[in-house]
């Protein structure tokens, strides 16, 4: 598996067009349309209302997407990755609190693209109602374009699983097509009027918010944001196409998005005290301002584009899931990689609860109209906690006097646009909001879980392993003990100073003891470098006990199996261990024995232990045990489903546990002890 090559090129930019850019490129779309119901139909859009609102979407684009995402989030890079768990990762030694904006805007980014698709399709297809293809004439019914929707995503969603490798080629060449037209058709508008072009002054974006004209005040932000809410892609995609070839094409995205919303609002204003629109509400001008000559070719080419950043956003919210299980954030799911390289993920609960979320947001609003109502309220707090985040880092750069002007401004004007936002809860945010909030629920039972139980373990039940040595190599020589495995493999957490749970020692000795030729204790390391990949071996000042430190980025797969064989094949030519030669094998040369792995799974002993802990210690270790259950088995995330595995049922130990209600009871006189 091998990782996208980002150098910077022609073609890292065409790249770059079909990767980063089908959320914010698609805003067209639904931004103008939503601004218009704000203010009710299309008379109230008064062409001072316009002038203000195309002027509040170029500074937004210029503050929150140029300034802080292109311009200073893309230097705070994590060994050329972006995001908000990138970001995390890279500053999260200045501090343990920096978890929780992590968490949250981990979990509002992954809750807000379940929108997405739902949104961009559906105000593409929306322009097919009444179209006339030929001989076919399209319904006005909206339910017609709820199924061709339906159709489009099943089939997004279907596609996941072979890989998008070969589609993903064409991406690029048609985001440059949609960019270009939009930019084009919205050139040839803005002609008619081009005295729109005055919104570029910052003047009118602040006169409008306090306008009578604006009747929903400040609250238009909540809509003005839509044209933003792709910008985190930038940064989290960064490392996929690289950021060089994002610093390319950036301004050609923006100029052409520009031109498309000032033609969108020259035609507005042309048109607000037309008959045929002015009591009409629900118009799109993005649709409205083209001639009937060109619809057609509008229609087809926005919903591919429409598709192309629905992928964007599936592929994303894998690329998420994935960081968030490499920094214990996320219980572990099933990762495949149907590309060859490393950025073409499929995770397959994650698809299908998308697939299904998306789908019921489809036909549970039932318009892009309503969607948009509910939309960008959630990745507010992502922008918000990537402020956070992103203060930190500076800080770490040595740059305190900036960071702190950087917080201040942009935590009041992102806070200023989650506040206009906060009128979509009522409208549909909720199904955000409550999303958010439950993917945020697993985050923290997963993470703090983690936390307390080793906390826990800590205190109690771990011991050294230097202790048992001699024992380990007794066992190795005694050969009135059958060989139970030549080697024998612990997946485990052992300490710097060479703690190890007590069980794991309990399982080789005390049950029935596990006699092998090497007794292997492999520890898996998360790193903060996201493709990090290298190991350490300690010897103990043995020849059969190997202490295994596998160093593993937080985008790396866990698969040990392919590890440990390069690593005692290593060991074998460097004589560290002794050759293992099989008497019988089909395969020449071998030097290699047999693996047995062994992955304990940790329960609950029993509810006396349980009531020994506080009620939140209980929730969340008895919760990240529930969530250990039912998702991915150890076997299957570390790679040895064709392996030889034990999975040992092991009691969470937490200390030993008395009850100081027990007493010795007297014998009655009429019962007379046993005699020996």
């Amino acid at each position: 598996m091998e990782k996208r090559k980002s150098s910077f090129s022609l073609l890292g930019m065409l790249i770059t067009l079909g990767i980063v850019y089908g959320d914010i490129g698609t805003s067209p779309l639904y931004v103008m349309n939503s601004i218009i119901n704000d203010a009710g139909t299309m008379a109230d859009a008064k062409p001072e209302y316009i002038l203000g609102s195309v002027s509040l979407i170029f500074w937004t684009l210029m503050l929150i997407t140029t300034i802080k995402y292109v311009l200073i989030a893309m230097k705070a890079d994590n060994n050329e990755e972006g995001g908000i768990f990138a970001l995390y990762a890279l500053v999260r030694t200045k501090g343990k609190w920096l978890i929780i904006p992590a968490l949250i805007g981990g979990s509002a980014l992954l809750a807000d693209g379940t929108l997405t698709p739902a949104v961009t399709v559906t105000s593409a297809i929306e322009g097919i109602k009444g179209q006339q293809f030929g001989n076919i004439v399209f319904s006005s019914k909206q339910s017609s374009v709820l199924i061709i929707v339906t159709v489009i995503l099943l089939t997004i969603f279907i596609i996941q699983k072979s890989g998008t490798d070969r589609i993903g080629r064409s991406f690029g060449p048609i985001m440059f097509i949609w960019f270009s037209f939009i930019g084009v058709a919205g050139f040839l508008n803005l002609t008619n009027d081009p005295s729109v072009l005055k919104a570029l002054l910052p003047v009118y974006a602040i006169e409008v918010l306090f306008s009578p004209v604006n009747k929903v005040g400040i609250f238009i932000l909540g809509s003005v944001f839509l044209a933003t809410t792709g910008a985190e892609a930038l940064y989290a995609d960064m490392g996929q196409v690289g950021k060089h070839n994002v610093y390319a094409t950036w301004p050609y995205v923006y100029l052409m998005l520009m031109l498309n919303y000032f033609g969108q609002a020259a035609w507005v204003i042309t048109n607000y005290q037309n008959k045929a629109y002015n009591h009409i509400s629900g118009i799109n001008p993005f649709y409205e301002m083209l001639p009937e000559d060109f619809k057609v070719f509008a229609i087809v080419i926005a919903t591919m584009a429409a598709i192309i950043a629905s992928q964007a956003l599936i592929t994303g919210s894998f690329t998420l899931v994935q960081e968030a299980i490499g920094l214990k954030i996320l219980p572990r799911l099933k990762v495949k990689f149907p590309g060859k390289f490393e950025s073409q993920l499929y995770i397959g609960t994650i698809n299908w609860m998308l697939c299904a979320i998306t789908i019921g947001i489809v036909w549970g609003f039932g318009s892009s109209e309503h969607m948009e109502s509910a939309y960008g309220l959630a990745i507010t707090l992502t922008m918000l906690m990537t402020t956070v985040l992103l203060h930190q880092f500076l800080i770490m750069k040595k740059h305190r006097h900036f960071a702190n002007i950087f917080m201040i401004f942009f935590i009041a004007l992102e806070g200023l646009f989650l506040l206009s936002s906060l009128i979509k809860f009522v409208h549909g945010g909720y199904v955000t909001v409550i999303i958010t909030c439950a993917i945020l629920a697993i985050m923290v039972i997963w993470y703090f879980g983690n936390k307390r139980r080793d906390a826990y373990l800590a205190e109690s039940e771990n011991v050294s392993l230097l202790d048992y040595l001699p024992q380990l190599e007794k066992l190795s020589q005694d050969s009135s003990i059958p060989t139970y495995a030549t080697n024998l493999v612990y997946m485990i957490k052992m300490g710097e100073d060479y703690t190890i749970k007590r069980s794991v020692i309990y399982s080789i000795l005390d049950q029935t003891p596990k006699r092998a030729r090497v007794y292997w204790f492999i520890t898996v390391n998360q790193t903060n470098a996201p493709y990090e990949c290298n190991y350490t071996v300690d010897m103990m000042h043995t020849r059969n006990v190997v202490n295994v430190q596998l160093n593993l980025g937080f985008k790396k797969s866990q698969h040990v199996n392919i590890y440990i064989r390069q690593i005692i094949n290593a060991l074998i030519r460097k004589h560290i261990i002794d050759d293992q030669t099989p008497n019988y094998s089909m395969v020449t040369n071998r030097h290699v024995g047999s693996f047995k792995f062994i992955i304990q799974n940790q329960q609950f002993q029993d509810l006396g232990a349980q009531e020994q802990m506080n009620s939140l210690d209980r929730l969340l270790i008895g919760g990240r045990l529930l969530l250990q259950n039912i998702t991915i088995s150890p076997s299957l995330w570390f790679g040895l489903e064709f392996s030889d595995v034990v999975e040992e049922k092991v009691p969470l130990f937490l200390g030993s546990q008395t009850d100081e209600y027990l007493t010795e009871k007297e014998l009655k006189n009429d019962v007379k002890p046993q005699n020996k």
